[in-house]
C-alpha cells in the first residue's frame, strides 16, 4: 500500500480527483444504479431502464458520470451496452490509502 504524505503535503490534484469521484457518488440515483449493478453483476442498459424506472436518456446521463469517474465499466455486446461495477476503483475509494487522509497518525490510525 502506498503511504500518502501528511494532509498539508497532499497535492491539489489528488483532492480534485477524489472530489469528482465523491460528486459522482453524491447522487441518490447514481448510488441506486451502482447498488443494482452490485446485486445483478453485468447488466444490459435495457434491463437497467426497467429496474430503475427511468427513461434511457436520463439513465445514460448518470451512467456517463459514473463511467467518467471509472466507478463502473461498460462492455458492448452487439448493439447493447452492459454495465458492471469497477470493483478495483470502488475498493480504492474504500481503501486505507484514501482513509488515511482523514485519520490521525498513531496506533489506531495510519
Amino acid at each position: 500500500m502506498q503511504e500518502l504524505p501528511m494532509t498539508s503535503e497532499v497535492s491539489a490534484d489528488l483532492f480534485k480527483k477524489y472530489e469528482a469521484k465523491f460528486k459522482a457518488l453524491s447522487d441518490a440515483k447514481r448510488l441506486h444504479i451502482m447498488n443494482l449493478l452490485v446485486q445483478h453483476g453485468k447488466v444490459c442498459v435495457c434491463d437497467l431502464v426497467e429496474m430503475i424506472d427511468m427513461p434511457q436518456s436520463n439513465l445514460s446521463y448518470h451512467l456517463k458520470i459514473l463511467l467518467d469517474q471509472e466507478l463502473i465499466q461498460v462492455e458492448m455486446q452487439g448493439k447493447w451496452n452492459y454495465y458492471q461495477i469497477n470493483q478495483k476503483e470502488v475498493n480504492h475509494i474504500l481503501s486505507d490509502e484514501l482513509c488515511c487522509l482523514f485519520r490521525l497518525k498513531g496506533p489506531s490510525g495510519c
